[in-house]
């Protein structure tokens, strides 16, 4: 068990690689800030980079054990063939949650994140106490269809990424395919839609969602322009414990654009 930290003090993010076996070998870098409660944080299309100064600031915060797994396939990390879709990741991600020993974990995802904490939810891991999905992307809504982000500018990116596109960061040149479903570095495009097919959404999913059993909180922001606060109500209403919680001044990237709100929400799942 950890021990707890002093505010003011920080430990080190320790970054390792671990196996895991889930219908074939997977490897999972992990970026891993010790504390106590543990919170797994689900990166959405941009990478871990779009989740890495949350983990931070929760982890500081809170003094939890806040776990920042890179998806395998992104960030130049190897993608098993066996990994075929988001259900298969969610797999992965329960055996990491069993080889670890974890207890009382609470789910955090942004955008293909939220969706992947969904089905990693609906598996009925005992690990896992709570969710929550922040701007989600996978349900179907009629009248409501995600953006097709694939051919929009960086400058209209921008606007329907953020409320206010001048926060969003510089991205770093790197090489790769962009996606505009997120900020910071090019996402693996492919193994992206690898997991999540060209729709990159599960005619299924909003159906499933109902055999959610655990206090899931869905996080919105209000200027989100890539899948809209409509959307976001329906997702939260297709889970029968959901709770949903519009953020003000908030585009698709609450984490980026708004953390100390989406801090403040997010905490209020454990009160």
């Amino acid at each position: 068990m950890s021990t707890p930290v002093p505010a003011g003090t920080l430990r080190p993010t320790r970054t390792r690689t671990v196996d895991v076996e889930s219908g074939g070998p997977a490897e999972i870098t992990l970026q891993d800030r010790d504390r106590t409660r543990p919170f797994l944080l689900l990166h959405g299309g941009g990478g871990p980079a779009t989740m890495a100064g949350f983990a931070d600031l929760l982890a500081e915060r809170t003094h939890s054990r806040v776990l920042l797994p890179t998806h395998p396939g992104f960030a130049g990390t190897p993608k098993p063939d066996a990994l075929t879709d988001v259900t298969a990741l969610a797999r992965a991600y329960v055996a990491l949650l069993d080889q670890l020993d974890l207890q009382d974990v609470t789910l955090v995802g942004n955008s293909f994140g939220g969706w992947l904490a969904a089905e990693i939810a609906l598996l009925g891991s005992p690990r896992v106490s709570g969710a929550v999905i922040i701007d989600g992307v996978g349900i179907e809504v009629e009248g409501h269809p995600p953006t097709d982000v694939t051919g929009l500018t960086p400058a209209q990116l921008k606007a329907h990424s953020f409320h206010d596109p001048s926060k969003a960061p510089v991205p770093p040149k790197a090489d790769g395919n962009e996606s505009g479903n997120d900020s910071g570095p090019s996402p693996d495009v492919r193994a992206l839609i690898g997991y999540t097919g060209p729709t990159m959404s599960d005619p299924t999913l909003a159906g499933r969602l109902g055999d959610l059993h655990v206090p899931v909180l869905v996080l919105w922001g209000e200027s989100d322009r890539i899948v809209t606060p409509a959307y976001g109500r329906a997702y939260a209403a297709a889970i029968p414990m959901a709770t949903f919680t519009l953020l003000p001044r908030t585009g698709h990237l609450p984490q980026v654009e708004t953390p100390e709100e989406l801090l403040g929400a997010l905490l209020d799942l454990g009160r």
